[in-house]
């Protein structure tokens, strides 16, 4: 793609994301969701594969039905009560919808149907994308509103861990367990967003740093199956002796980053005297586990010679940068010991 269009639809991007962030009315809200849509797009179908075209028209059509449903249960707002501001109390009607559009837009459980069949056409650095910056406004606008229909928002995050969880277990594409991966990690944060909405960005932050090591790392390998991860030895050594910590990072194992935001949900879902709805998003986060584990086997277990169909190539320098991996996969293993000076930051 022609570097000046690339970054146009990438300030366009950001641009629909911060005014998104930025807009106290629910039509500029609309806006810059629109934006942010839009701009990806032409990103989505750059290869012209027929893959990515039906990926990007898949995309194309739930993000302009959830945006149709924002825009209605808005303009139901402000018929009945008179108000376009977004921090005025919603009426529990369009406030039920405007729920549903957003976890529409996140592909929160169980409208969660487009994002694996739209991860797995694109390529791994659109579908990075996809998986953090486009969750970002959708994901404040549900901040905004909160708290609504409770029954509501905690049916969502026990449905999108449940089904991030099982959805992933049978799988074999690596960009689908990682769409799964974020419908789980979602439910998480969607269910300790009606009680403490610092803690669902808290734990946001550190899925991205995650989610982007993981991405980078089959990106750097060139894997986009399970097969194929058996031949990373001979291409990056070091980087497969490091995935596993990612990974298990990532399905919440102490004493890695990603068990710090689980371990502050369940204990802040605790305290709201809510144990059952704790404890089942617990035992999900096992499902979860589980794929993790079935790719650092493939990855670190898997050698030569094996029945897997992957021919294991040269060894090569990489010309790609490094440095934003290697931050990433640092924060996404060694943040834990931060965990005091965070709920020092996070309590009142």
């Amino acid at each position: 793609m022609n570097p000046f269009v690339l970054s146009i639809l990438l300030l366009s991007l950001g641009l629909g994301t911060t005014l998104t962030f930025a807009s106290s009315h629910w039509l500029l809200a609309w806006m810059g969701l629109e934006i942010s849509t839009l701009a990806i797009i032409p990103l989505m179908a750059q290869h012209h594969h027929p893959r990515a075209v039906e990926a990007t028209t898949k995309y194309f059509i739930t993000q302009a039905a959830a945006a149709a449903l924002i825009l209605f249960a808005s303009t139901t707002n402000a018929w009945i009560t008179g108000q376009w501001d977004i921090n005025f109390n919603l009426h529990a009607f369009p406030a039920s919808l405007l729920t549903m559009a957003l976890a529409l837009k996140m592909g929160l459980a169980p409208v969660h149907f487009w994002l694996p069949e739209v991860l797995q056409g694109l390529d791994l650095t659109t579908g990075l994308i996809l998986s953090t910056w486009q969750k970002l406004a959708p994901f404040i606008l549900m901040c905004q509103i909160m708290p609504v229909n409770s029954s509501l928002i905690t049916f969502l995050g026990i449905a999108s861990t449940l089904v991030g969880g099982w959805g992933g277990l049978n799988q074999t594409q690596l960009r689908k367990i990682l769409a799964y991966s974020s419908i789980a990690h979602l439910g998480w944060m969607v269910l300790v967003m009606q009680f403490n909405q610092q803690l669902a960005l808290l734990a946001l932050v550190i899925y991205i740093p995650m989610t982007f090591s993981t991405f980078m790392i089959f990106k750097t390998n060139s894997s986009t199956t399970m097969n194929t991860l058996a031949a990373s030895w001979a291409k990056t050594p070091a980087l497969t002796a490091i995935t596993p910590l990612v990974l298990l990072s990532l399905g919440g194992l102490p004493p890695l980053s990603g068990f710090m935001p689980k371990w502050m949900i369940l204990q802040e879902l605790t305290k709201q005297d809510i144990p059952l709805t704790a404890s089942v998003a617990a035992l999900s986060a096992l499902f979860s586990l589980y794929f993790y584990l079935r790719i650092s086997y493939a990855m670190t277990l898997t050698i030569s010679p094996n029945n897997l169909n992957a021919t294991t190539p040269w060894r090569l320098q990489t010309t790609s940068s490094t440095l934003p991996l290697a931050i990433s996969t640092t924060i996404s293993a060694m943040l834990l010991p931060l965990a005091p000076a965070t709920l020092a930051l996070l309590s009142p």
